[in-house]
């Protein structure tokens, strides 16, 4: 980084306009905007989710992860720029197989919940998918990098099998949806 910030306002997006990793201004609705801001908000909620007793091997995961979402949002913020490399989503995906070796086939839907540190890894998922969902949209009218968008893509898968999995450590288990329960 070539510089500090030391005045935090700087008063250049009150015509709201931002700037970005390139130099270049657009408008903080852009869809770039709104992916960095997706992103920016999933790396916040597995920072609140570390906050958790968690064991050491998922606090070394998600301490990863907050690192790959860095970049992810660094690599959006520079038009064109390819910052996460094409081994980052395989590394999640040993993840994947990892955790969910340790889990009973699903028969049926669950709901988010269990402990607390399930319940957040749940809410970090639908986080995650809007991210997708966001990077995606970018991706139809500017250049987003496939490492990119197959990351959050095994993220949310990793998010989905993680939850459970801290579930079953704590003894809970899965939260099992029940049709009509409440009808």
């Amino acid at each position: 980084m070539g510089y500090r910030l030391s005045k935090i306002y700087t008063r250049t997006g009150d015509a709201g306009t931002t700037g970005l990793g390139d130099g270049s201004r657009v408008g903080k609705d852009a869809p770039r905007i709104a992916a960095m801001g997706d992103v920016d908000e999933l790396n916040a909620i597995v920072g609140l989710l570390l906050c958790e007793e968690l064991p050491e091997e998922v606090r070394t995961l998600l301490t990863g992860v907050q690192h790959d979402l860095f970049d992810l949002g660094g690599e959006l913020s520079v038009p064109g720029g390819a910052f996460l490399k094409d081994t980052q989503p395989g590394r999640l995906e040993a993840a994947i197989d990892r955790y969910n070796a340790d889990l009973e086939p699903l028969r049926e839907f669950i709901l988010p919940g269990g402990t607390r540190a399930a319940a957040l890894t749940h809410h970090a998922r639908t986080v995650c998918r809007r991210a997708e969902r966001a990077v995606v949209a970018l991706a139809h009218a500017e250049a987003v990098s496939a490492a990119a968008r197959q990351y959050l893509n095994r993220l949310s898968d990793l998010l989905f099998v993680l939850a459970r999995w801290l579930n079953k450590q704590a003894g809970s288990g899965d939260v099992l949806w029940q049709k009509g329960k409440h009808a």
